[in-house]
């Protein structure tokens, strides 16, 4: 990651953005460019000499251009630096070329040809690769970052990020299970339609956990809630305020169903932030009741 001084002295920048702006998109370009001319998407493309047994030496940027614009047909090659694509097709971009992408070995010396034949390393090079689109991505406060694995996901806000980074489920129905570890995906991914699938799904599961104790869903829901508060206390009627607050919320916007009349969620904020509040939630009940690790 990032050494610069700004980040020594003050902190690196919040990772709060979710769109590349046109500097940043410059400097990916340039990154991709510089890669190519040194051959190291040859691991995918590789460049073969006509002479020596057509051993590879390089890049085909022909055929790495080809690929790409069939991949990502959103994209032109060459790359045009004055029309910025969007955010999601940037990041289709970065990981097509975390796939491609190898550190060129040479491996001998062809005096005609006047070239080294090569072989590559696609591990060692993914990780020089994903140290350095990581590096851009953070000095400019983009909430991405790319994995060992050379895939993109997104960085969570702190609150939700702690939440949901080591919770684990186990409350006696495998499709509550299922629903509840398939949102805890979904709201890490870059697209807003996945993480609206995720928020879809965590209040399915809120719905589904009310009948955990008991087919009857009230009586199920009073007893989680004197699980996670003595009942006739103060914090118990506070959290049956907030689970009935909550059942508003979901029947108020369009979050499980499309009805006339309930609002759409208009930013990725406001998913993350109701996300936020309804797995604080319902981990509380689960781990109340140990249903959650």
């Amino acid at each position: 990651m990032s050494d610069f001084f700004t980040d020594r002295e003050y902190g690196p920048t919040p990772r709060h953005t979710e769109t590349i702006g046109e500097p940043l998109w410059l400097a990916i370009q340039s990154m991709i460019e510089l890669k190519i001319d040194a051959g190291w998407f040859g691991y995918r493309f590789p460049a073969l000499c006509s002479d020596s047994g057509r051993q590879p030496y390089g890049c085909d940027e022909r055929a790495f251009g080809a690929t790409l614009v069939a991949e990502i047909p959103w994209l032109e090659w060459p790359l045009r630096r004055n029309e910025l694509p969007q955010t999601p097709t940037i990041l289709d971009l970065l990981e097509f070329c975390a796939m491609a992408v190898g550190e060129k070995r040479e491996r001998s010396w062809h005096d005609f040809m006047g070239h080294y034949h090569v072989a590559w390393d696609h591990d060692a090079g993914l990780r020089a690769f994903a140290v350095e689109v990581n590096r851009l991505l953070a000095r400019n406060g983009i909430a991405y970052e790319m994995s060992s694995a050379g895939k993109i996901r997104r960085i969570l806000p702190d609150p939700l990020a702690q939440a949901i980074a080591h919770a684990r489920f186990a409350t006696g129905d495998a499709e509550t299970d299922r629903l509840l570890e398939a949102a805890r995906i979904k709201i890490l991914a870059p697209k807003h339609d996945d993480r609206s699938d995720g928020l879809e799904k965590l209040w399915d599961a809120f719905e589904r956990i009310k009948t955990l104790d008991g087919s009857d869903k009230r009586l199920g829901a009073a007893s989680l809630l004197d699980r996670a508060a003595r009942p006739g206390s103060k914090l118990r009627i506070a959290i049956e305020e907030e689970a009935m607050a909550l059942t508003r919320l979901g029947n108020a916007h369009r979050i499980r169903h499309s009805e006339v009349g309930q609002e759409p969620l208009e930013t990725a904020l406001q998913i993350d932030f109701l996300f936020t509040r309804l797995f604080a939630f319902i981990h509380l009940l689960l781990k109340a009741s140990d249903r959650a690790a």
